[in-house]
């Protein structure tokens, strides 16, 4: 694979410079080195990318959540995260090359141009002395029995196939008079009160154990947002769960996400619960800078994304708000 070219090369190189050295530094505190084999089952990639990931001299750019995942699973240093993200998003910028086919080739899917009748025989092939209905003779020669007889069958087959799409039509609509279930109801797109807390849990890893750790920081637990929902970070939700009644069994379900959640205005923006709006704004491909200030920048970014969502454009992270952006995360992953 060639290396890729323009201002952001340098940006591609040192990303894979600083994910090959949490590799090599992953060997500590008794812990052996992962082989690039087992770590690339655990990204869920094949080897052959990863390889490129962490090679310097030929390097492939890794995409921010494949980055994210390598610094929580590797246990990289926390004051590498926002070098590596800022390197990745850099990287990820580089223009796509052209490809080296010519663009105006006909594409493989189009249908070649039939030729007309007039087409069909050059005009050379007349001869010179031929009346006009000669011409048209040869232009447009009668149909043959043969073709006659499969335009019909055609046809027939047509009124066919519209018997049997009408019978089912009728079919599905008697069904829908009877309590079965509605075509244009399984077709309807879910609305925001069809959103659903997700379940956060020991072994979780990236955005949800991130998500929690942050909020349970705006709760004043000292917990370290590693991106890894770990014994700590139980521990931490047991003891929020205690304090308010809830059953301590250090799963984050609805009513532990009722509770850890705080609503963000203009009037009350705690830094580590900002940090967990922005962290998830930005997750959902809403451009947010994650500085735990609530700017107008993070304002606007709140509103686009609630008016995306069907939401009130309201600027405020009220429940309904962080429901639909947890839902509007990518694929859970749990070691």
């Amino acid at each position: 694979m060639t290396g890729p070219t323009g201002p952001d090369r340098e940006a591609v190189r040192a990303l894979a410079e600083l994910l090959r050295k949490w590799w090599e530094l992953s060997a500590r505190e008794g812990r052996p080195k992962p082989t690039q084999q087992s770590l690339a089952g655990r990204l869920g990639i094949d080897q052959t990318t990863l390889s490129r990931y962490l090679n310097p001299r030929h390097p492939s750019t890794a995409p921010l959540r494949t980055v994210e995942l390598l610094h929580t699973v590797l246990r990289a240093p926390a004051a590498d995260l926002p070098r590596a993200r800022a390197l990745a998003e850099e990287a990820a910028a580089v223009p796509a090359r052209k490809s080296p086919h010519p663009s105006d080739a006909t594409p493989a899917d189009a249908a070649p141009a039939e030729p007309t009748p007039a087409d069909a025989a050059p005009a050379d092939a007349a001869p010179a002395n031929a009346a006009p209905a000669d011409a048209a003779a040869v232009v447009a020669p009668a149909p043959r029995r043969g073709a006659t007889h499969r335009t019909a069958l055609a046809f027939l087959a047509v009124l066919t196939l519209g018997g049997g799409i009408g019978l089912g039509w009728s079919a599905f609509a008697h069904r829908d008079g009877q309590g079965g279930p509605s075509v244009a109801a399984a077709a309807a797109p879910e609305g925001p009160a069809a959103s659903r807390w997700p379940l956060a849990r020991k072994g979780d890893l990236l955005w949800k154990a991130r998500t929690v750790q942050y909020l349970l920081q705006a709760h004043g637990h000292a917990v370290e947002a590693d991106g890894d929902f770990g014994a700590a970070t139980a521990a931490a939700v047991k003891t929020f769960q205690a304090a308010h009644g809830l059953l301590a069994d250090g799963k984050v379900g609805a009513q532990t996400w009722s509770h850890l959640i705080i609503r963000i205005d203009s009037h009350n923006d705690p830094k580590q619960a900002v940090v967990a709006l922005q962290y998830l704004l930005n997750n959902t491909g809403t451009a947010t800078d994650i500085t735990g200030i609530f700017t107008p920048s993070t304002t606007r970014s709140l509103d686009t994304f609630q008016r995306s969502r069907a939401l009130p454009v309201t600027g405020v992270a009220d429940p309904a708000t962080w429901r639909a952006l947890l839902a509007s995360q990518g694929p859970a992953i749990h070691r």
